[in-house]
């Protein structure tokens, strides 16, 4: 059973071009709702692909309910066997899917969180430009903030990427889909700054990396480092709650619908597929509104 698990990973990281990080996803899902299976007593235990039914697709969401599961993350571990027996399907692995008809947990819609352009504007102030990573950060931090890149995004950039004198980056997003984002002028300035002046320094003399942003070692800057990079200089600001560098992304999309872009925009900027991921964001423009009502209406 393995086997065809392993098959529709290579499938979707060949035929569909989906990142590292979603492939480890589906792994870790199949491979959670596989190990379910083989521990069901013998009599219950299918014997192949073919022989796993509706129920015990059910049990196994029964049971992730049991040990408190999120119903976020059993409707991602639920979406990822849907997609997987929809593959056998397609392949003719199985003749019928246990699956085709199960209907996803309802998922809990958070509002994404983002903070304010003031605080944005206090964490450019802090990397020092007089250092090699200073630039680096400050560069990294206006670049996530003009065009609403992912980590994953961001960290993957190469040098080539980006075209200074058109004021444009370009980025492969999930699905392998490219974006042309424009970047606005302060931000192109430190990329510059960046680009002309502190990446060669980090670069440690090497000619062969590709990769835009650098760590100290001149290899890839990876995400866990970004991360780092970015929680270093929120604790440093003293700006509350959980401040990440999707926080960034979700900020940029916040203020470009409160300054009047329109949600289309935003969609084909954030490299959403679906509209309804955008959409999201008006309801936290819908709050702002609804702020500014009750503080300037004398009747409110």
């Amino acid at each position: 059973m393995q086997e065809q698990v392993t098959a529709f990973l290579e499938y979707l990281e060949v035929e569909r071009g989906y990142s590292e990080h979603t492939i480890a996803a589906y792994r870790n899902d199949l491979g959670q709702f596989l190990s379910y299976l083989e521990a069901l007593d013998p009599a219950r235990r299918p014997r192949g692909w073919g022989n796993v039914t509706r129920d015990h697709i059910i049990s196994y969401v029964l049971e992730m309910r049991e040990r408190e599961y999120s119903p976020n993350t059993i409707a991602r571990k639920v979406a990822a066997v849907k997609s997987f027996f929809g593959y056998l399907r397609e392949q003719g692995e199985i003749r019928t899917d246990p699956a085709s008809e199960l209907e996803s947990p309802k998922v809990e819609k958070h509002l994404p969180s983002a903070i304010t352009v003031e605080d944005v504007d206090r964490l450019l102030a802090l990397p020092k430009e007089e250092t090699a990573s200073g630039i680096r950060d400050k560069a990294m931090i206006e670049l996530i903030y003009a065009t609403g890149l992912r980590v994953s995004e961001v960290v993957s950039l190469d040098v080539a990427d980006v075209d200074l004198s058109a004021g444009t980056v370009r980025c492969v997003g999930k699905g392998n889909k490219e974006r042309i984002l424009p970047v606005y002028e302060r931000a192109l300035i430190v990329m510059d700054e960046y680009t002309t002046q502190a990446r060669p320094e980090l670069l440690k003399g090497r000619n062969d990396e590709k990769a835009l942003f650098l760590n100290r070692r001149g290899d890839r800057l990876t995400r866990q480092g970004l991360w780092l990079i970015i929680k270093r200089y929120v604790d440093e600001a003293g700006i509350q709650g959980n401040v990440t560098p999707h926080t960034l992304r979700h900020s940029f999309a916040t203020h470009m619908l409160r300054g009047g872009a329109g949600l289309r925009e935003v969609q084909e900027m954030l490299g959403h597929a679906n509209i309804s991921t955008t959409q999201i964001y008006t309801q936290v423009s819908r709050d702002h509104l609804r702020e500014a009502y009750d503080d300037a209406h004398p009747r409110a």
